[in-house]
């Protein structure tokens, strides 16, 4: 079943002698439960199409579908919610709030979109991700890698259509690394939650189960592999 499409986005930057074509006519389409890595060197275009693909940022033509719904069709406050509930976002940095706890911080979109929390759901996310023990520390006391098991919690606590994770493994370690991508594919296999990953990571990106490569704005291939990687 289809749950993203891309249709022909483009993208500009700047005018005149300064004028940035980031994104020349990118279409492709998403089944429900796919892992896609989107690789490409800094500057292919990739980390630009993974903020339209959230809805943070706007294109300069061209369509994006999200479950049959067109989302640059929505108005500011559609658009706020549409990033709320349908979108999970992992970032390299983590972006955690400092002053919350692991399980606050996990809940956070929750408690922002003013919808109940599932106790059972959290406690097997906290449960998956290894974090029980220390759901009441503040990120302050996690390492880098246990950091990203909780911005991975928050991006999966509200079952959201897509989750989109930009190079989540470019700030750590082998042995984090390697944690994280086991768990973003154990989530992908048991919530079939559809996986979109930036990487410029080779052997990041074969752990997938479809490779998209990006070159100057334009996807270049379109690979689906026989089977993932193991780590």
């Amino acid at each position: 079943m289809e749950i993203l499409k891309v249709d022909n986005l483009c993208k500009k930057f700047g005018n005149g002698e300064n004028e940035v074509w980031a994104l020349k006519g990118v279409s492709f389409t998403v089944n429900k439960g796919e892992f896609v890595a989107i690789v490409g060197r800094s500057g292919s275009g990739k980390s630009t199409l993974l903020h339209m693909l959230g809805g943070v940022d706007i294109p300069t033509s061209g369509k994006i579908f999200v479950d049959g719904s067109e989302i640059f069709q929505k108005n500011q406050e559609q658009l706020a919610i549409f990033r709320r509930r349908q979108v999970g976002l992992i970032y390299q940095f983590y972006n955690l709030m400092p002053v919350l706890n692991v399980e606050e911080n996990m809940i956070m979109p929750l408690k922002l979109d003013g919808r109940k929390i599932n106790k059972e759901h959290l406690e097997e996310l906290l449960e998956v991700l290894d974090l029980k023990e220390r759901r009441k520390h503040l990120p302050s006391q996690l390492s880098g890698g246990q950091q990203q098991r909780v911005s991975i919690g928050r991006a999966l606590i509200h079952a959201p259509a897509i989750v989109l994770a930009d190079e989540p493994t470019g700030n750590l370690d082998n042995q984090n690394s390697r944690e994280v991508m086991e768990l973003l594919k154990y989530s992908n296999k048991k919530y079939k939650q559809t996986l979109l990953l930036i990487t410029h990571d080779e052997n990041i990106a074969l752990q997938a189960n479809r490779i998209i490569r990006l070159e100057d704005g334009k996807i270049v291939s379109d690979e689906t592999l026989a089977s993932a990687k193991e780590v």
